[in-house]
C-alpha cells in the first residue's frame, strides 16, 4: 500500500486569489522600483533586504532546473510535488548559483556548500522527509513549505498548535527562535503586512513567497 502524503492545495478559488495577490504584489514592487530610481539608489540590492532570492523573479532561472528536479523528485517518490520544488528553487535562489535549493544547511554544512545536483538531490530528499513527518503528525501542506525554511521542528510546533499552518504561527515560532529580534525586510509581502520587517530567524513569509512563485512560473 502506497504511503499517503499531505494533500496538495487545490481549488479554482484559491488559485484565483493567488493570482490576484501576485498582481498586487507585482504592482507594489513596480512602485518600489520607481521610488528607488527617484531616490537615487544605485542598485536594488542597496534597497531590498532579503534572505531568500525574490518575491517576484523576472530573471529567474528556476525552470531550467526542472528536468533534474523531476528526476530526483521521482527518486524520492514525491513527483507530484515537482511544481512546488521548482517554486522553492525560485524563492531560494532564482535558479542561480550552485546551491539552488539552499539545502546545504539541512546537512549541517555551511551555506552554499553543495553543487547544483547535490543541492537538488538533498533538497528533494529533505522535502520528502518533511512530507513523511507531516503525515505522521497530521499537519497540513503549508506547514511543510514553512518547515523547509524553518526546519523540521516547525512541524512539531504546528502539531502542538492545532495542526494547521497560519501566518500567526509562523511569526510566533520565529519570534521564539529569534528571542524577539527583528530586522528590516523591504519585500512587498512584508511591507504590505507590517511595513517591512521580519523576525531574525528564517523567513516568516516563506509560504506566501512560495505560493506566489508557483503561480508565476
Amino acid at each position: 500500500m502506497s504511503k499517503q502524503l499531505p494533500p496538495l492545495p487545490d481549488g479554482r478559488a484559491s488559485r484565483i486569489r493567488l493570482r490576484r495577490r501576485l498582481r498586487r504584489d507585482r504592482l507594489t514592487a513596480l512602485l518600489l522600483v520607481m521610488l528607488v530610481a527617484v531616490a537615487g539608489f544605485h542598485t536594488l540590492e542597496q534597497f531590498f533586504v532579503h534572505d531568500t532570492y525574490a518575491f517576484i523573479s523576472p530573471e529567474s532561472e528556476a525552470v531550467n532546473h526542472e528536468p533534474m528536479i523531476a528526476d530526483y523528485a521521482a527518486r524520492y517518490g514525491i513527483q507530484d510535488y515537482k511544481p512546488w520544488l521548482v517554486a522553492i528553487v525560485d524563492v531560494e535562489s532564482g535558479g542561480q548559483g550552485e546551491d539552488v535549493m539552499q539545502s546545504s544547511e539541512s546537512l549541517g554544512l555551511d551555506p552554499n556548500s553543495l553543487t547544483t545536483e547535490q543541492s537538488i538531490d538533498q533538497g528533494c530528499s529533505y522535502f520528502a522527509t518533511l512530507l513523511d513527518k507531516a503525515h505522521t503528525l497530521g499537519v497540513d501542506f503549508n506547514a511543510v513549505l514553512q518547515a523547509y525554511n524553518y526546519g523540521a521542528g516547525y512541524l512539531d510546533y504546528v502539531a502542538a498548535h492545532g495542526g494547521m499552518h497560519t501566518q500567526e504561527l509562523a511569526e510566533s515560532f520565529a519570534k521564539e527562535q529569534s528571542g524577539g529580534k527583528t530586522k528590516t525586510y523591504m519585500n512587498p509581502v512584508a511591507i504590505k503586512a507590517n511595513g517591512g520587517w521580519r523576525y531574525d530567524y528564517g523567513n516568516m513569509f516563506y509560504v506566501t513567497l512560495v505560493h506566489n512563485a508557483i503561480d508565476s512560473l
